[in-house]
């Protein structure tokens, strides 16, 4: 399936208060500024609107502020739709550190995969989460979840049943306005969403008429009348958001977990370095190991150096780095052969 064409708004404003007023977007994980992160994860976006402070990011953006300043998610979201081009909206708060490109794709998807022919629509009425700073809801990475899009055999209410003057209709069952992220307790998250670009602006001018504005007003609002779907976290801490200082330090815990820190790190050297390159990191790790036994310790990052070292002067990719480390693993092994030890046993 073709992915659609979308931009992303990135809502990076917010009081905090949770945090003591701190400059949320900037605050680091795996080293890296919450915002940065975030923005990564939707690099192919056509076009990406960021809604508060200018600073320094990773990409290119455009900035804009909300009316009034400080006035609240649905003032900040109604700021960057008005720069908006693309047919979809990705919504996103700038507090996610472990949403992916992986799981903006799974809601992308969604947002165009057909509804079983069943006669039912999907749920428009779910509780969210009143709170109205910018973060995408109580954040949690407990749970696990199914990556399977929510289907709720609710029948069809008629179409803007209590705004009967506005000319906007849904556009049905198999094409809905949108696709929101369900978090590992099953709440809903507006700001881990994509939008059809059309209905999202209608939405937010006739909240803005019925309520004089939106200026503090509650994120549920958003959705009670849109028809979306509700996706189930692909990953479990894809809607883990930062509100406090409690879930920063759970989030830099977590992404140093032994059983995560090596993926977390090579990801973020690549990024810091520019490069693309996907390699063999088990057969890399083992050559390290041999090399450090077979050799010498010193000869472990040397020789992971030299091998990457060597693809790159040749112009090669992932294939060449892993005929390298076969090259310099069977070196090894003649060294270790030599002195009599095994190079796969570990000596220490």
């Amino acid at each position: 399936m073709t992915v659609l064409v979308y931009d992303a708004v990135v809502l990076a404003g917010g009081a905090a208060k949770r945090l003591g007023g701190a400059d949320k977007p900037g605050l680091r994980v795996g080293g890296r500024p919450l915002l940065d992160r975030v923005l990564d994860a939707c690099a192919d976006a056509a076009g990406t609107v960021v809604v508060g402070s200018r600073r320094p990011t990773v990409r290119p953006v455009r900035w804009t502020f909300e009316q009034p300043p400080g006035g609240g998610p649905l003032a900040a979201l109604d700021a960057g739709v008005r720069h908006v081009t693309a047919p979809v909206v990705l919504a996103l708060s700038a507090d996610l550190p472990f949403l992916t490109a992986d799981t903006v794709r799974a809601l992308l998807t969604a947002l165009d995969a057909p509804y079983p022919d069943t006669g039912t629509y999907p749920d428009t009425g779910t509780e969210t989460d009143a709170d109205t700073e910018t973060g995408a809801g109580a954040g949690t990475a407990a749970g696990a979840a199914t990556g399977t899009v929510r289907e709720a055999a609710t029948p069809r209410p008629p179409a803007r049943a209590r705004r009967p003057e506005s000319p906007y209709l849904p556009a049905g069952p198999d094409r809905p306005d949108g696709v929101l992220l369900t978090d590992a307790d099953g709440r809903d998250q507006p700001l881990v969403a994509v939008y059809r670009t059309e209905p999202l602006r209608r939405e937010l001018a006739l909240i803005a008429a019925e309520h004089g504005g939106l200026a503090h007003l509650p994120l549920r609002l958003l959705t009670a009348d849109l028809s979306v779907r509700r996706l189930p976290a692909p990953d479990p801490a894809a809607a883990f958001d930062c509100d406090t200082w409690d879930h920063l330090a759970a989030a830099r815990a977590r992404i140093r977990d032994h059983g995560r820190v090596l993926d977390e790190w090579i990801s973020e050297v690549k990024k810091e370095l520019g490069i693309e390159l996907d390699v063999d990191t088990p057969a890399l790790l083992d050559l390290a190991r041999d090399a450090a036994h077979g050799v010498a310790r010193p000869a472990a990052p040397l020789t992971t150096f030299l091998v990457g070292y060597a693809a790159g002067q040749s112009g090669g990719g992932p294939e060449q780095v892993l005929a390298n480390v076969r090259r310099a693993a069977a070196l090894a092994a003649r060294w270790a052969e030599e002195a009599g030890e095994d190079p796969g046993k570990n000596t220490e």
